[in-house]
């Protein structure tokens, strides 16, 4: 036990450590707390009163650990470049991260100038709810289309609009929040899905 203290003692002296090891594990800090950290912002920005306050107490908790390697090493360029490089790869993977997992709601808002009951209907078939209105825009008589989809089904909604009306005015902002609203069943989007490719095909 002994020899192995010594060891372990020698190892966090020597040169590997402070130039190699130490940088890295830094680096691996920043990439964790700045990664939550971007999830933090986001479920803040959506409302999520109980996931981001954890997410910045373990964010927070983590920097703190790394600051305070930083402040023992303050010759060390390594460790700054460690804590630099982390903090650009935590928000490149955080932002990845979010974008596959499609966390969030979305309204998509649509106008057309041609008539839109096939466009609204297919949007029913495929389990989304859909509510439009008669406009009028510069160029005269305009139909405008709203519909609240989660954002991992956008690409199938904007697919569908485009089937119909591929020169559609499409405007996407984030909701912070819904209540009620109608949703497709994932077993009916699936089935939608594969009419729709089908289709696409020939």
């Amino acid at each position: 036990m002994t020899d192995y203290m010594t060891a372990l003692q020698d190892l966090f002296n020597s040169s590997v450590f402070t130039w190699v090891i130490l940088p890295i594990l830094i680096f691996l800090a920043r990439v964790t707390d700045v990664t939550l950290g971007t999830f933090r912002i986001i479920f803040t920005s959506r409302g999520k009163r109980t996931l981001a306050p954890i997410f910045g107490f373990v964010e927070v908790f983590i920097w703190i650990v790394a600051i305070s390697q930083i402040m023992k090493n303050v010759n060390n360029i390594a460790a700054y470049l460690g804590y630099a490089a982390g903090f650009a790869a935590g928000t490149f993977i955080g932002l990845s991260l979010e974008e596959k997992m499609a966390i969030g709601t979305l309204i998509v808002r649509v106008i057309v100038k041609q008539d839109p009951s096939e466009l609204v209907q297919q949007l029913h078939d495929a389990g989304y709810g859909v509510t439009f209105v008669d406009a009028h825009g510069v160029s005269g008589k305009v139909s405008l289309i709203y519909t609240i989809v989660k954002r991992k089904d956008l690409a199938e909604v904007v697919n569908i609009i485009h089937l119909h009306h591929p020169k559609a005015f499409l405007s996407i902002e984030e909701v912070r929040s819904t209540q009620e609203g109608i949703f497709p069943v994932q077993q009916h989007r699936s089935a939608f899905v594969n009419h729709f490719m089908l289709r696409k095909s020939k």
